[in-house]
């Protein structure tokens, strides 16, 4: 019997080829997106690597920068009232769309055990999407560019370094940003380095 007899076999139809090919072209058109990440309790540093690393996991994401580590006082808050937080800032390429990208965040804030007990609260890990492909969305879900990320050094200063050129839509330039806003209370921790997964 030769491959052509067989008649369960059926030519697909063009439309449907074309069907397919233009979702083939969405799957590998992936998005650049920008997270933060902070910890202040527990093994801060492992907590950070922890959620760079699920994140590559994740399919339909490449994790392409890593930043360095920073260490700041914790935002929003008194200074004396919980431990100082490590940050750092990741650049992606996911296929993942900006819902999807939010759960996978807060799944992996809930594998290193975050609870959201109090805004601002102390927490092992926290996953924030500060800016997804240029999008602006004021979803309360998920809105973006993330809405405070304009004022907060401890996420400017870590994407400046991964990337010097980075806007934040609607608000212009981080670098500007930064010169505007300052650096104070963001110390870079030289000793400390966060590994970018193969």
């Amino acid at each position: 019997m030769t491959p052509n007899s067989d008649p369960t076999v059926q030519p697909v139809p063009a439309s449907v080829v074309q069907q397919v090919d233009a979702a083939d072209t969405t799957l590998h058109d992936p998005k650049t997106a920008v997270l933060s990440l902070g910890s202040n309790l527990g093994n801060r540093l492992e907590s950070l690597q922890s959620a760079v690393d699920a994140l590559a996991d994740t399919p339909g994401l490449k994790v392409k920068a890593v930043s360095p580590v920073y260490e700041t006082e914790p935002w929003g808050v008194d200074p004396d009232s919980q431990p100082s937080y490590f940050n750092a800032v990741i650049v992606i390429r996911t296929t993942l769309p900006p819902a999807s990208l939010l759960e996978r965040g807060h799944a992996i804030e809930e594998a290193l055990e975050r609870k959201r007990e109090e805004r601002w609260g102390p927490r092992p890990i926290d996953v924030d999407i500060v800016a997804y492909q240029g999008v602006v969305s004021d979803d309360p879900e998920l809105t973006l560019p993330h809405p405070r990320a304009h004022e907060r050094a401890f996420v400017l200063v870590p994407w400046h370094d991964v990337d010097p050129a980075a806007e934040l839509p609607g608000r212009g330039s981080v670098e500007e940003l930064l010169a505007a806003l300052g650096t104070e209370g963001v110390t870079a921790r030289a000793d400390l380095e966060l590994v970018l997964p193969a």
